[in-house]
C-alpha cells in the first residue's frame, strides 16, 4: 500500500503556501505570473477569490462547495482558491473546474477547453457513393 503523497508547489506544502505573504508567493511563481502580479492585479480577481472563499465557508463538512461562475480565464490560481469549485466560461458552456493544490500558478483557462475535440473516421451521410450501403 502506497503512503498518501503530499502535494508540493516548488518544495512548499499547501499549509506553508497559505501562510506566505503574497509577494513571497509571487517570487515562487514562473516569470509570466511574476510579471502579471508586478503590473498589478485588478479588483475583479479579488472579488472572485472572495466569492470562492464564501462558497467554501458555507458548505457543510464533507461536501463539495457550490461552484462560482466566472469569465476570468486569465486568473492565476493562488493557494487561497484550493478546495473550491469554479465554473469557467469556455465561449459556449460553463466548464466545472475543481481547484486543487497541483494547479497553483496556472491559469483557470488551462483547465476549461474552448472547443470540443473532433473525432475523425466517421463519414457523413451522402459523403461518398458507398456511404448509402453502410448500416
Amino acid at each position: 500500500k502506497r503512503p498518501f503523497k503530499k502535494t508540493l508547489y516548488r518544495g512548499y506544502e499547501l499549509e506553508k503556501l497559505l501562510e506566505l505573504k503574497m509577494d513571497q508567493l509571487v517570487k515562487l511563481m514562473k516569470s509570466k505570473q511574476r510579471r502579471r502580479f508586478a503590473h498589478g492585479i485588478s479588483s475583479k480577481y479579488d472579488r472572485f477569490i472572495k466569492k470562492l472563499k464564501k462558497a467554501v465557508k458555507e458548505t457543510p463538512y464533507g461536501e463539495k462547495p457550490k461552484p462560482v461562475k466566472t469569465h476570468l480565464r486569465n486568473c492565476i490560481i493562488v493557494p487561497e482558491m484550493c478546495g473550491s469549485v469554479a465554473e469557467v466560461y469556455g465561449g459556449k458552456y460553463w466548464n466545472s473546474v475543481e481547484i486543487r493544490a497541483d494547479m497553483i500558478g496556472n491559469y483557470l483557462g488551462e483547465f476549461s477547453m474552448t472547443y470540443k475535440p473532433i473525432r475523425h473516421g466517421k463519414v457523413g451521410v451522402g459523403a461518398t457513393r458507398s456511404s448509402k450501403f453502410t448500416s
